[in-house]
């Protein structure tokens, strides 16, 4: 190293040194490794994933149908009156409940009085008359009899009295239809049911008569009440299935029904449906159908929005797993079932109708499988897992609608893959008939975690 110093050399060498040492390490460290390796055989196994399963719940369910609608009055009237005339009484309160027979305005009746006292009059006169024309009868008859008369003094004897009847007919008709009139100064309500405000006031002069009177105020009646929803085609094909089964027709089976307002749930108002209109809207593929409901304590008003649940099917077996439980690829849905080893594997379902957070299973598990509830992401088909088995319970139940006449569908239990075949979704897919299927089941045996499906309470719940 010419043009170096002693010292610059030393440290050049300490430097290749250092380096010469840094390898050695590495190498006994690669060294270690592999020896580390050699007789490990590699890291441990990862144990199987744990898992929740459970049996499908068995329980009997009911297939109902919902669809939005407006309560109306089976009867309403505009009030006016019969005669024309001043307002003198108003003696009803704006708004309350009135009876069939009450008095809601009074008008003046004194120029009817005055009338009626001149028909009246008027009959005793014809009365008289009557009597007198009777008497010159008789005694013409006597004449005749004797000659002193001839025949046509006769003729026009008899003729004079009954004029004078005729008279007193027609006197006495018009003595009655002035005792109408006022009769009619008494408007009164011809249906019970609540009334709306005063239109005339005391004081005023009203016009009677029918088509151009004056309107005084409207009456609706509240007990009971309709409820009038459009229902589909296909959902009403499937109510004709149902009540075919007892000979009736659906107009006829008062099938069940309920309703629920804006700030209610569960369905609380019972009912059945008491009418089905005559033709199909071929616009909107729908039918107007009503349910009529009671309402004692007025607390439904007409007018109301309304959601109507109709019974859309007798009760019939069926097997229920939580819906998130549910998983789908593409078009098909699935669930993860463990066997026997403790293998999973996926199975393809057909799905029935919701409850709460329960899904129907129409197809595709017995009540023997073990379905995966929770875990779903580290339970892969083919891969072996840890179950432990969970209970779920039912969903809440909810009130059952008014009973109807339709007998309960025959059904065997739901031991088969197919427990809920005989019951078929009635949900129409058809425009202007905004329905979502609902569900109602009845209650069963008690729910056991056990290797046979657990049965449950009954329920009711939203379907899709």
């Amino acid at each position: 190293m010419v043009g170096m110093s002693i010292a610059q050399t030393r440290q050049i060498s300490g430097v290749f040194s250092f380096r010469k040492a840094g390898a050695g390490l590495l190498l006994g460290a690669f060294a270690l490794l592999a020896c580390g390796c050699g007789q490990g055989g590699g890291p441990p196994a990862r144990p199987p994933a744990t898992v929740t399963v459970m049996h499908p719940l068995q329980e009997t369910v009911t297939d109902w149908e919902d669809f939005p609608g407006r309560l109306q009055s089976p009867e309403s009237t505009n009030i006016q009156a019969r005669v024309s005339g001043v307002i003198t009484e108003t003696p009803f309160k704006e708004g309350a409940l009135v009876q069939k027979g009450d008095i809601l305005f009074v008008i003046d009746d004194r120029p009817f009085k005055a009338d009626l006292d001149n028909k009246k009059a008027t009959v005793a006169k014809d009365a008289a008359q009557v009597d007198l024309t009777n008497a010159q009868l008789a005694r013409t008859q006597r004449l005749l009899q004797t000659k002193v008369v001839d025949q046509q003094d006769f003729d026009i004897a008899e003729a004079n009295y009954r004029q004078a009847q005729a008279q007193l007919q027609a006197d006495k008709a018009a003595q009655e239809a002035s005792e109408l009139n006022i009769e009619w100064t008494r408007v009164q309500a011809p249906i019970t049911g609540l009334v709306s405000k005063i239109n005339v006031t005391v004081g005023n002069q009203i016009t009677g008569g029918v088509g151009n009177g004056t309107a005084l105020t409207t009456l609706v009646s509240v007990d009971p009440l309709y409820c009038y929803v459009p229902v589909p085609e296909r959902t009403l094909l499937t109510y004709q299935v149902y009540a075919r089964k007892t000979g009736m027709t659906v107009r006829d089976a008062k099938i069940g029904s309920a309703i629920q307002l804006e700030n209610e749930t569960d369905f609380p108002h019972k009912g059945v449906i008491d009418f089905i209109d005559n033709s199909v809207d071929p616009d909107t593929g729908t039918v107007q159908v009503r349910g009529v409901f009671q309402n004692p304590d007025e607390f439904l008003t007409p007018g109301m929005f309304a959601r109507m649940r109709i019974e859309g099917g007798g009760p019939y077996k069926a097997l229920l797993v939580p819906d998130e439980a549910v998983g789908t690829d593409q078009n098909e849905r699935f669930l993860l079932v463990v066997d026997g080893s403790n293998t999973v594997e996926s199975r393809r379902v057909q799905l029935g109708r919701l409850f709460g957070d329960m899904r129907v299973i129409d197809d595709g598990i017995t009540p023997a499988d073990r379905v995966v509830i929770n875990g779903l992401q580290m339970a892969r088909p083919g891969a072996t897992v840890t179950p432990e088995e969970a209970p779920v319970a039912s969903p809440s139940p909810a009130p059952e609608p008014a009973a109807s006449t339709m007998p309960a569908a025959s059904t065997t239990p739901a031991a088969s893959a197919t427990p809920a075949a005989s019951a078929t979704p009635a949900a129409s897919a058809t425009p202007a008939a905004s329905t979502t299927p609902v569900a109602s089941t009845t209650p069963a045996a008690s729910a056991t975690p056990a290797a046979s499906a657990a049965p449950a309470a009954s329920t009711t719940g939203t379907g899709s």
